[in-house]
């Protein structure tokens, strides 16, 4: 029987990847997209992609599409409520017998030492999704991402029969994406404009904070073993309240970061010193790059997220094997120019290139 897929966010950057290799590695799979714009070229790029076109708001079409499919990813928006309701309310409308799968999309900031600080230093806990999941699951809504966590979690163990829940939580995202729309990452883009308007590279006092960082394309393998084992009838994945699985390769202080990114821009000719600048936590607390999240500034800056994939590696066997974030910065750091020059700034409104 063909195992049927329905993923939203067909174009986003994570999503549009994923969509991207479960074309090209399972021709098998019967795949149906949810997209906000279809882009030029995609029908032939994927001829058998059905397409239906909507919003995150269209919470009737999401639920009525995964309503006809086996697995259900959300590739996109992760904190968009009504959406991921949908998502849950179709899978269990899901005429076949036997449970549906569906894979969500969350992110390392439910752990991001933010909230309370100190900011710029070594926190020396890393977070594992096996050994602390139960604190985890437990964190209050104020922290980030935990109110869709929890709708989906509690959902899954009331309706442990008929929805098989996983949720993939990536850490700092890079590198090219692979699908048919945007194929750029967050940070180092906005990392890129912030270094050139003010002319140097940056860390927030000592910057000795660290981020746990992974590759767009490994982000993809542990989409991809969850898909593979959810069409297996659930393989040796854990679904539900446990199915929470960090995802990423390698960790760097902002410091090192910094330094890396600066010898790179200013070798391109676009800062007029390679040096790092130390920079106060009220400077960094101001770098929202547009986003009217008050913390912002010192969450992308500032702060700690730390973690181990221990889940996917002991379960569905996965290694990183993409380029690190230090190999492939260059890549990242002039592709972001390039956009600036062709669309304009996404995070500093001022800045010219």
């Amino acid at each position: 029987m063909t195992t049927k897929i329905f993923i939203t966010a067909g174009t986003g950057y994570v999503g549009g990847s994923v969509l991207d290799a479960l074309v090209k590695r399972h021709p098998e799979y019967t795949i149906t997209a949810l997209l906000r714009n279809v882009p030029e070229g995609f029908a032939a790029r994927y001829p058998n992609v059905r397409v239906v076109e909507g919003t995150f708001d269209d919470t009737k079409l999401i639920e009525d599409t995964a309503a006809q499919n086996d697995i259900v990813i959300h590739g996109g928006k992760p904190k968009h409520l009504p959406s991921l309701q949908a998502h849950i309310a179709g899978i269990l409308r899901r005429p076949q017998p036997g449970p549906g799968f569906l894979i969500r999309l969350a992110g390392t900031g439910i752990i991001a030492d933010w909230q309370d600080g100190p900011y710029a230093v070594l926190n020396p806990k890393v977070w594992s999704d096996i050994d602390d999941i139960d604190t985890i699951t437990g964190f209050d809504e104020t922290y980030l991402h935990r109110p869709a966590d929890k709708i989906l979690q509690d959902a899954a163990t009331q309706h442990g029969d008929r929805l098989k829940a996983a949720i993939i939580t990536p850490s700092g995202i890079y590198g090219r994406g692979k699908g048919p729309g945007n194929v750029r990452s967050l940070l180092i883009p906005e990392m890129c404009e912030n270094i050139i308007e003010l002319g140097h590279s940056f860390y927030a006092l000592e910057g000795a904070n660290r981020r746990s960082w992974i590759h767009v394309d490994d982000v993809v393998n542990v989409y991809l073993k969850l898909v593979e084992a959810a069409a297996a009838g659930g393989g040796n994945a854990v679904w539900g309240k446990e199915g929470y699985y960090f995802a990423t390769g390698q960790e760097l202080s902002q410091l090192d970061l910094a330094k890396a990114a600066g010898e790179i821009l200013h070798k391109h000719g676009l800062i007029p010193t390679k040096e790092p600048k130390s920079l106060t936590v009220n400077d960094v607390r101001e770098m929202r790059g547009g986003s009217s999240w008050e913390p912002m500034g010192v969450y992308t800056w500032a702060c700690n997220t730390r973690v181990r994939p221990d889940r996917a590696t002991s379960l569905l066997g996965f290694a990183p094997s993409a380029p690190t974030v230090l190999e492939i910065l260059e890549q990242d750091l002039l592709d972001a120019v390039e956009h600036v020059k062709r669309n304009g700034p996404t995070y500093c409104p001022g800045l010219k290139l």
